[in-house]
């Protein structure tokens, strides 16, 4: 035999914010679980920027997002499921809540499962070094690390460095555009300026289809490597990091290759 209650406006407002509690929860899972799949290709992202480390694959992460946001659309689906029938047992007078709510243990358990799993994921990720035992100095022109620029210790004077980079820029089929001589032009003009040049340089084939997506980066291109001596009389090589360029003008992943070159380049003419 079935026990009979009266069911009031309380119960049914009671059944109500449980289940906009739950679709809460739901939300809440599918954007948490965005934003772990593209953790990946963030991190990707900024290895490109560093030059001399190997782009490592960090593909799990979207496995994780997706279970994630898979999980918050299940939960939406089973709450109204058990929304409705909590609304069909009070209209019915039947007791309801007399036994512990399955849906709530079973997205305990599997987000304790998934928690796990991320977190064993996370002590697998190790920084990537730098390929080879030749190491680079580099550091940037200013304090903050956020201005995209990445600079590079040269072994050479700034003009034999320019030379080389001539050099590498001519054997790659890449084509100079200009050679600005910023310390060149101040001596002309009475003015001294340590020793500072700017090669700008690019490909059409390579950099059109950027510019076609991305129609902004063309403020940015063709590519600029500047060479400049510091007050200790050492040379330097710095360039806008791709990561910093695919960011600013939300440049296609596929694309961000064709704008990556620039790092093999620099450290090519700083060794």
């Amino acid at each position: 035999m079935t026990d009979r209650v009266g069911s009031g406006p309380s119960d049914y407002l009671a059944a109500e914010r449980t289940f906009l509690a739950w679709i809460r929860t739901g939300l809440a899972l599918m954007g948490f679980g965005f934003v772990v799949a593209r953790f990946g290709l963030f991190l990707r992202a900024m290895q490109i920027g560093q030059p001399g480390l190997p782009v490592t694959s960090y593909g799990v992460s979207a496995w994780f997002g997706t279970a994630l946001i898979l999980l918050g659309v299940a939960v939406n689906v089973f709450s109204t499921v058990a929304y409705l029938r909590t609304i069909r047992r009070l209209r019915n007078g039947e007791l309801t809540f007399t036994q512990p709510s399955m849906l709530a243990i079973g997205l305990g358990a599997t987000l304790a499962l998934l928690g796990l799993g991320i977190a064993i994921y996370l002590l697998s990720v190790r920084d990537p070094q730098p390929a080879g035992l030749t190491k680079t100095e580099e550091t940037f022109m200013t304090p903050s690390a956020d201005n995209g620029i990445v600079t590079l210790a040269c072994k050479q004077t700034v003009d034999e460095t320019v030379r080389k980079l001539e050099g590498i820029l001519a054997a790659k089929g890449i084509k100079l555009f200009a050679l600005v001589d910023h310390s060149g032009e101040a001596e002309a003009a009475g003015l001294h300026m340590r020793p500072t040049k700017l090669l700008v340089f690019g490909s059409p084939k390579a950099g059109t289809p950027v510019m076609i997506a991305s129609p902004s980066i063309a403020i940015d291109l063709p590519l600029k490597i500047l060479v400049w001596e510091d007050a200790d009389g050492k040379a330097w090589i710095s360039y806008n990091s791709p990561a910093y360029l695919q960011s600013r003008h939300a440049v296609p992943a596929e694309l961000v290759p064709n704008i990556a070159v620039i790092s093999a380049l620099a450290k090519s003419a700083a060794e």
